[in-house]
């Protein structure tokens, strides 16, 4: 399908990408923490046993990413998570939709198996290579695209995920039956759309979008990991709180 995305690489990864690969996981895993130092550049050198051009590209480019802030004099720390809170709830976006009167139906892109990279391992806390289920969703509201569903799922929390019909149940609604959710976690930024996801929600290239990352567990267990993709001007995020 041409609208696939692809997920296997079969160039061998840069030493840097391996080291930007060890730093988020040391930051997904909670051993390093907010504010804590990093490694020097030198000291990044003898532990990878890499060129310091090495450890130079992989701190810069985990700074622009958002992972590090850098002091100069002092050194790179990790930064504070972006845009999280646990005061949003979830709703099914089809739940959203008949909310407002409107009808709702989708169009599944993709619906398969793949292998975990790097960045997906240290995610969901699992082996590189172990398989996901992956699922690339279109959501209309009234026939008008609204939202890019990118998702990834642990394969043991929905071992039937790939047999679903998305489009009799969206695939929020079924996580939450066989993996009843315990905690979410997002980060939302707002972004320029690229030319394929601009095309598939009918907009013009670089239109602002707003971009919501999002992880859920059951218990401990991470369920899933999704990119939900919106249209700026075709939504916005409510939250409701309390003390």
């Amino acid at each position: 399908m041409t609208d696939d995305l692809p997920e296997i690489h079969t160039k061998p990864v840069p030493l840097y990408a391996k080291l930007k690969q060890a730093i988020i996981e040391k930051i997904y895993t909670g051993e390093w923490k907010p504010h804590d130092r990093v490694p020097s550049e030198a000291e990044l050198v003898k532990q990878f046993n890499c060129s310091r051009m090495t450890a130079n590209r992989a701190l810069r480019e985990l700074t622009a990413e958002g992972f590090l802030f850098r002091l100069q004099g002092v050194g790179s720390f990790v930064s504070e998570p972006k845009g999280q809170s646990a005061l949003f709830e979830i709703h099914s976006i089809a739940d959203e939709i008949a909310a407002r009167a409107n009808q709702h139906r989708c169009k599944v892109l993709k619906l398969s198996e793949v292998s975990a990279n790097m960045t997906q391992a240290a995610e969901f806390s699992i082996a590189v290579g172990a398989p996901l289920y992956h699922s690339i969703i279109i959501h209309y509201e009234n026939d008008v695209p609204v939202q890019i569903e990118d998702r990834y799922v642990n394969v043991q929390a929905a071992p039937a995920y790939l047999k679903q019909d998305f489009g009799r149940q969206t695939a929020h609604d079924y996580l939450s039956q066989v993996a009843p959710l315990t905690e979410g976690e997002h980060v939302v930024e707002a972004i320029a759309g690229d030319a394929r996801s601009c095309r598939l929600l009918q907009i013009d290239v670089n239109t602002p979008c707003l971009l919501i990352s999002r992880r859920t567990w059951s218990k401990k267990f991470i369920v899933s990991s999704a990119r939900l993709l919106f249209p700026g001007h075709r939504y916005k995020l409510k939250g409701r709180f309390s003390s």
